[in-house]
């Protein structure tokens, strides 16, 4: 799977204005990116 390489700056801002407006968010927010950034590591999604 291709990804963009201007995908992540833009994840990222709306994970903190996310995080910003709802604090609660942020363990979901990290989780959620942890879990994709793991799989694309592995190769799972091309």
């Amino acid at each position: 799977m291709y990804i963009p390489p201007h995908t992540q700056p833009i994840v990222a801002l709306i994970a903190g204005i996310l995080i910003l407006i709802m604090p609660r968010l942020l363990n979901f927010i990290v989780a959620i990116y942890l879990i994709i950034i793991g799989i694309v590591g592995l190769g799972l999604i091309k």
